[in-house]
């Protein structure tokens, strides 16, 4: 029977998120997008495993959802390198006990055509560009900082994510209410609308795919996951974030309602292995404490 990934939750993952490929990336940039310099110095460090990057230790919690013959987890690479230099990629996987057998390498070409073909509940990537085409497209993506700190593996056998709510898990609806008319008209018009859950966010389809991962896990499965609602909403209007949890049957196990403070310090009180925003702000904040992704979507990313 042919191998599908129709009942897999499938992670599609540039290298450069998967891997440190900084000082290579500063080739490139040095050479004003000439891409040989940087497919040379690849092509000498060809047999050099490339170190962990950002999203390294979340790939590999991941993948330890698959055990003997069951594989619930697809980790597949996504990229603008070359095939020479994806060689490396796949050489750096192997020597670090990942296992990932398929990527598509575009050199320099927009790779997120290839996301519906993969059928991906997640792409994570360093190049905006490709995040912003990847939500357009209808697929849950995030920039990711390579600056992020990479957590260290203080919960080896649980893997913690943490969610904006407004323009991550939900629609911006209530967002924009709140940038044009401040904060008396947003708790105003959530609270008048307290009972109608709110439209679907670019992140709801992954939310929902690590539930469904999560029941599919035996109870004794190495791997549990863990959730976190980290938003800047505040009582009255935490109630309509919670209910629309509760209109959709998917929950979270911790929520943060902070009403406007600064969320880095309560991310390094939860430890999530990765932390998703719709704002530079938060992402600024968090990326000190926490890997971090960058949603390229909503009105606080509007291009005009």
């Amino acid at each position: 029977m042919a191998f599908t990934l129709d009942d897999k939750l499938v992670i599609a993952i540039s290298s450069r998120a998967l891997f440190d490929f900084e000082e290579e990336n500063r080739a490139f940039d040095e050479a004003n997008g000439d891409d040989r310099p940087y497919m040379k110095l690849q092509l000498d460090r060809l047999d050099v495993p490339a170190k962990p990057g950002v999203a390294y230790p979340l790939i590999r919690k991941l993948q330890q959802f698959n055990q003997g013959d069951v594989h619930r987890v697809e980790v597949v690479i996504l990229s603008r390198n070359d095939p020479v230099s994806g060689l490396r990629v796949f050489k750096s996987a192997k020597r670090h006990d990942l296992h990932i057998q398929r990527g598509v390498f575009t050199r320099g070409s927009p790779p997120f055509g290839y996301l519906n073909a993969f059928n991906a509940n997640l792409f994570l990537s360093a190049n905006p560009d490709d995040v912003r085409a990847a939500l357009n497209a209808g697929f849950p993506a995030a920039r990711v900082f390579p600056e992020s700190v990479k957590q260290a593996e203080r919960r080896p056998n649980e893997i913690r994510i943490a969610f904006d709510g407004d323009a991550v898990l939900f629609s911006d609806e209530a967002e924009r209410v709140y940038q044009r008319e401040g904060l008396d008209a947003f708790q105003h018009h959530e609270t008048r609308r307290v009972g109608k859950p709110l439209a679907d966010g670019p992140f709801k389809p992954l939310l929902e795919a690590l539930h469904r991962l999560q029941s599919a896990a035996d109870s004794d499965a190495p791997m549990r996951i863990r959730t976190a609602l980290v938003t800047a909403r505040s009582a009255p209007a935490h109630e309509r974030a919670i209910r629309t949890l509760m209109a959709w049957d998917i929950y979270v196990d911790e929520a943060m309602f902070l009403g406007g403070l600064e969320k880095g310090r309560f991310l390094r009180e939860f430890e999530p292995d990765f932390f998703f925003d719709d704002q530079t702000l938060h992402c600024e904040s968090a990326l000190a404490v926490t890997p971090t992704g960058h949603v390229i979507s909503g009105i606080s990313n509007d291009e005009s």
